[in-house]
């Protein structure tokens, strides 16, 4: 069973997008900031992670560079209300796997994450 990793600092989000991930069988954690979710990957099993980029203690950007310069390979796929190309093609630029854009049916997130977990 793959673990998920949701690194949302809005509440009503993060419940959204697990309660959807638990019914499909995914386990789950939620990290609140930027600083919490560079200390659950480093310190926690997890298969992939939906980052936000708007985070309070540590941006989402910064996750993402971090973990990438530290050679964490495992699949980002950004969540974001920020529809900026500039900003989406930054993301690919900095390793981020996917990015997709609030507000989203939960279906395609459903398929992105079911496509990135597939290619291990």
């Amino acid at each position: 069973m793959n673990q998920i990793l949701i690194v949302e600092d809005e509440a009503g989000v993060a419940a959204f997008i697990e309660k959807g991930l638990r019914r499909q069988g995914y386990k789950t954690i939620i990290a609140e900031d930027g600083q919490q979710a560079m200390l659950l990957a480093q310190n926690t099993e997890f298969d992939l992670m939906l980052l936000d980029l708007g985070l309070p203690l540590v941006d989402g950007w910064t996750v993402l560079k971090e973990l990438r310069k530290r050679g964490d390979t495992r699949p980002i796929i950004i969540v974001t209300a920020r529809k900026d190309d500039h900003e989406r093609t930054i993301a690919f630029n900095n390793g981020a796997n996917d990015y997709v854009t609030k507000p989203f049916r939960f279906r395609e997130l459903l398929e992105l994450i079911q496509a990135h977990l597939s290619h291990d």
